[in-house]
């Protein structure tokens, strides 16, 4: 399988970075095929100018936009790894897809009929956030993260969300709250493998 990686975290002494590492050892260890773009490491440019506006509904963008296109259109699963940052994703990401999902390659409209174009690929999200779990069930903000970026970006998109991880309290996480979510991300990636070979649908699960 053609694994894409998709970062955003500028620190490499960071939670994030360490889940990075581990998606990649997994990765390896069944031999798939990965590309890892650490958007802050190649200085991804993420503002959408009027330039790239106009680009998009003409049909045309630019070079750097359009590798990061082609990197996507090669994978059969991209992985995002992101913190949440003030209930949402960095600003890096954000102009990422801003950019990067842009109309004609991420999504276009027929007749008034919204269609995803990325349909057949499949994403897992991984995402790290300072807050329990409880403080945002209490809030609603667990339900608003899965429906701006599942539904409003992924899924909108044409992708198959095979899991969104949320892992709460990661400023303080225990070295054994980061065995079980190794272990949880490393579960997920061994049972589609096996899906796939078995021809069965995997079910996405939140955690």
């Amino acid at each position: 399988m053609k694994h894409l990686i998709i970062y955003a975290h500028p620190n490499e002494s960071s939670l994030n970075h360490h889940l990075l590492h581990h998606v990649i050892k997994v990765l390896e260890s069944e031999k798939h095929e990965i590309i890892v773009r650490d958007l802050y490491q190649i200085l991804f440019d993420p503002v959408l100018s009027l330039a790239d506006m106009q680009g998009q509904y003409a049909g045309k963008v630019t070079e750097d936009v359009g590798i990061e296109q082609a990197h996507i259109a090669w994978a059969d699963y991209v992985t995002f790894i992101y913190p949440i940052w003030w209930t949402g994703m960095p600003a890096m990401l954000k102009g990422y897809i801003d950019r990067v999902f842009s109309y004609g390659f991420a999504y276009r409209y027929d007749q008034g009929i919204q269609k995803g174009l990325l349909k057949g690929k499949k994403a897992v999200i991984i995402n790290t956030h300072g807050k329990s779990r409880e403080e945002y069930e209490s809030s609603g903000m667990d339900k608003a993260l899965s429906l701006t970026s599942d539904k409003g970006i992924f899924l909108y998109s044409g992708f198959e969300i095979i899991q969104h991880f949320f892992f709460d309290k990661a400023d303080r996480a225990t070295s054994e709250n980061l065995e079980i979510w190794k272990t949880q991300i490393q579960n997920v990636y061994n049972q589609s493998v096996m899906n796939e070979v078995n021809g069965n649908h995997f079910k996405k699960e939140i955690v």
